[in-house]
């Protein structure tokens, strides 16, 4: 039984559409975002293609403007969240699942090599003009390829995968140093969303990342304006969240996997981060 709640591909296509079929793929245009403010996984890749307008994207490690052109890089295990920014967009959106994407191909991690798929933060790649262009492009061919049922359909979506997968790998390489933040806070929030559960102790990540929790605590706030412990806390509401929306969890069990002492103390932490017992939150769902 799987303990997190998971948007299926068919879910995703009935935000979008009325259609119904047995596709492992679906693309969309869209004007108008169906905006989903409690954090999901997906069990499809998606690749956006955010052409006007803004979007605030929430995953479990970041909040984000995205201001177009931008492209989104999202694999099946990022937590996420939408909710609205501007007035109109327009955006794109290749939806597929592993399975279609890895038919015909004999390296079943080609995917998971892609570290802007594969781990728990998002990825945002803004477009300067000539690559805009290009993605344009891209995007149009996918629309054009998709518009009526043919016999090679699927076989030619994978090619225009794969040339977008290799483009967007080739941005990610060309990103200039001064992009990238601080090595040791990059370092926590990997260790973090491994261990999260575990451990909540801001000593325990000092200790694994071989520096003082002083050090570490100033690197954190002047990277991200939040303090270690804020993380560690923000991290656990998030996936309590999550957990919560799998209605088959009592709330015990959802205490007992978070590694609470007990019901009560869960209850407690979750209502003073959110202003709602566990209960209330889940009946607001």
């Amino acid at each position: 039984m799987s303990k997190i709640y998971t948007y299926t591909l068919e879910h995703h296509k009935s935000l979008f559409t009325d259609e119904n079929d047995n596709k492992d793929y679906f693309y969309v245009q869209i004007e108008e975002h169906p905006y989903i403010d409690i954090p999901y996984r997906a069990e499809s890749y998606a690749i956006e293609f955010l052409k006007k307008g803004s979007i605030i994207l929430q995953t479990r490690l970041d909040k984000i403007v995205i201001k177009a052109p931008a492209i989104l890089a999202l694999g099946p295990n990022v937590i996420r969240s939408f909710s609205k920014d501007s007035e109109s967009i327009l955006m794109d959106i290749i939806f597929f699942k592993p399975k279609f994407f890895l038919e015909t191909q004999t390296n079943v991690f080609f995917l998971s090599q892609y570290d802007f798929f594969e781990n728990s933060e998002m990825h945002v790649f803004p477009l300067e003009k000539k690559n805009k262009t290009k993605f344009e492009q891209l995007f149009s061919l996918i629309q054009e390829n998709l518009r009526t049922d043919h016999f090679h359909q699927a076989s030619i979506l994978r090619s225009y995968l794969y040339v977008l997968i290799f483009e967007l790998d080739s941005m990610k390489k060309n990103l200039p140093q001064k992009e990238i933040q601080n090595p040791l806070f990059e370092k926590f929030k990997e260790l973090l969303v491994k261990d999260f559960i575990q451990h909540r102790a801001p000593s325990y990540y000092a200790e694994n990342l071989n520096v003082t929790r002083k050090y570490l605590s100033e690197v954190i706030k002047n990277n991200s304006g939040k303090t270690t412990r804020e993380w560690i806390d923000e991290m656990i509401i998030l996936e309590a969240k999550v957990l919560l929306q799998n209605k088959s969890l009592t709330i015990n069990q959802i205490s007992d996997t978070l590694h609470f002492s007990n019901q009560s103390v869960f209850g407690k932490f979750f209502k003073n981060y959110t202003n709602l017992s566990p209960l209330e939150y889940r009946n607001g769902i």
